[in-house]
């Protein structure tokens, strides 16, 4: 199965994805916890159905130590007993965040206040970023019907 576009190979999409790719660095250089960060990129590639981004941050995610436990039971958080209050407040605006089409009114201020609990403005900054970057990188993927299977941790540099 081939993709419908190679957005790194077409000019414009490359050009974009150069983009999403340097905000994407920005927020790993934050001060968000990087296992929070994983567990959000793997949250909403599976809301979103994309297959490759799955594959590609659950590998990176074992690849930098997360438990098979914690990585199997990240589409279920709510009943795993194995993420913090704080992973579990990201988990959820990250629901919100990528579902905003199913609530009216968008991100619920309970589910913020939640999510400022346990993270600075900073680190608050950096987690709607990564919402916002991965949901994007998720829909290109999508779109163009990008394979899922054969990443292979750090592949991208």
């Amino acid at each position: 199965m081939d993709a419908r576009l190679n957005l790194f190979g077409n000019p414009i999409a490359a050009k974009v994805m150069k983009h999403l790719v340097s905000a994407n660095k920005v927020i790993a250089d934050s001060t968000l916890p990087a296992a929070t960060q994983h567990l959000v990129r793997i949250r909403a590639s599976q809301i979103n159905g994309c297959g490759f981004c799955t594959d590609m941050h659950t590998k990176d995610a074992a690849h930098a130590g997360e438990t098979s436990a914690r990585l199997n039971l990240v589409a279920a958080w709510r009943e795993a007993t194995v993420f913090t209050d704080a992973e579990r407040a990201a988990l959820e605006l990250t629901e919100q965040g990528t579902r905003i089409a199913d609530a009216a009114g968008g991100v619920p201020d309970e589910t913020w206040a939640n999510a400022a609990k346990h993270y600075d403005e900073d680190q608050l900054a950096a987690l709607v970023s990564l919402i916002a970057v991965i949901n994007a990188f998720n829909r290109a993927n999508v779109v163009v019907r990008q394979p899922a299977g054969d990443y292979q941790p750090g592949q991208f540099g």
